[in-house]
């Protein structure tokens, strides 16, 4: 078989250069380019993407995500031999992935990687690799230099993987940034959250940030960037038709490099502008006084949803129309509690669980920032009925009105309030 030793690395950013610098170290022939013009201090660089692939043997991509490999790899195509096999390392959408498998055929490699740039220093990084046979055994002793290689069926499968995974990992972030938000609120010491934080699921993820998390001077090497992470865990459009909660409110959020992904356990909560609304719209609820609404919604606003088998879309007057003025007979019963709030600059949506007699409602909210603060545009909502048999899950990290940990669920009483 024949050795690939004359590589080529497309993307020297933070895992670009470490994985340049482990293929160099291992006394492989290495040359690097990088979009931003920016030299390496480890590997021989090239302002030319097109002078690195030419006498490469093997080409590997680097890069932030899927136009930006379709971009660069019609601009070397040219140069890329008939033998140059290609190993994309980047992460894109599985659709991006088959894409780029079909234009570049049997010598391309869809390999994401599954680790931090500690990992790819080490050599251990866990590689979901796509490719033929004959491909993949020419690539492999490259591909093992950097970690263990796993063999996925198709680009498609591998690329859809890799997001699967970084999904997870932002889900347990956000599960760490919520338990800290919640030791706070209770006074709780933070080295002594930790220590117990450790010992349950969330442990190795405590472990690896320990240091951050308690506001130590960072290591000296970058483990990762903010926005790769941020990047990596909000799906990339058409990665699925199913809606899939990432990560967002990560991208942006001002941090040093070295702190990676950790730094979303830390993102401050949503401020109470963002809440103001929602807390009116629940004081509706709870007094039955339209009032509460206006001060709620926008003037434009529609509410929209199924009401006894009928699609109904009310205009705020409307919608007001159906409140008395006075509470339900059972609202001492009643509890709502605010899920998710994802603010996005100037607009923002949130869900909400009311749980109200026999009914539990899902309201999504659709919210702007107009001149006068944040308001409710939109409201569209689902109703669960306890007595036709549907099934609620419970939110384990939502927020209550009150800002306390979320209550569970009353048992059923009453009827289903006239106002819905």
């Amino acid at each position: 078989m024949t050795t690939l030793q004359r590589i080529a690395v497309l993307g020297l950013g933070r895992m670009g250069e470490a994985i340049a610098t482990r293929l160099a170290a291992q006394d492989r022939e290495v040359v690097g380019w990088t979009r931003s013009g920016r030299a390496s201090a480890t590997v021989r660089t090239t302002g030319d993407p097109n002078e690195a692939v030419a006498r490469a043997d093997l080409v590997l991509l680097a890069l932030f995500d899927g136009p930006a490999c379709r971009q660069v790899l019609d601009d070397v195509r040219a140069s890329l031999r008939a033998d140059t096999v290609v190993v994309n390392t980047s992460t894109v959408a599985p659709a991006e992935a088959s894409a780029l498998a079909r234009r570049l055929g049997p010598s391309y490699v869809h390999a994401p990687v599954l680790g931090s740039v500690a990992a790819a220093e080490a050599g251990t990084l866990r590689i979901l690799a796509a490719a033929g046979h004959h491909t993949l055994d020419a690539a492999r002793p490259v591909l093992e230099t950097l970690g263990t290689v796993r063999r996925v069926d198709d680009a498609s499968t591998a690329a859809a993987l890799k997001l699967i995974a970084d999904n997870s990992l932002a889900g347990a972030v956000l599960a760490l940034r919520d338990s800290l938000r919640q030791a706070d609120a209770l006074g709780l010491p933070r080295a002594q959250t930790l220590d117990i934080l450790e010992l349950g699921q969330l442990g190795g993820l405590v472990a690896r940030k320990r240091g951050f998390l308690l506001g130590e001077p960072p290591a000296p090497t970058a483990q990762s960037s903010i926005a790769a992470p941020a990047k990596d865990v909000t799906p990339p459009p058409g990665a699925s038709d199913a809606p899939l909660r990432g990560a967002t409110g990560l991208t942006g959020t001002s941090a040093d490099a070295q702190a990676g992904i950790a730094v979303a356990a830390t993102v401050p909560a949503v401020e109470d502008a963002v809440l103001e609304p929602l807390r009116a719209y629940v004081r509706g609820h709870a007094t039955g006084d339209p009032a509460h609404f206006r001060e709620a919604f926008l003037p434009t606003a529609h509410v929209e949803g199924i009401r006894d088998g009928t699609f109904v879309s009310w205009r705020l007057d409307e919608y007001c129309a159906l409140f008395p003025g006075r509470p339900a007979p059972d609202e001492p019963a009643r509890t709502r509690r605010i899920d998710a709030v994802d603010v996005h600059g100037t607009v923002a949506t949130a869900t909400m669980t009311l749980s109200h007699g026999a009914d539990t409602f899902t309201d999504v909210f659709l919210l702007v920032r107009a001149d006068d603060g944040w308001r409710i545009a939109n409201k569209a909502y689902h109703r669960h009925s306890w007595e036709s048999g549907s099934v609620r899950v419970d939110v384990p990290h939502g927020l209550s009105t009150d800002g306390r940990p979320p209550t569970r669920p009353v048992p059923p009483v009453g009827r289903r309030p006239a106002g819905r």
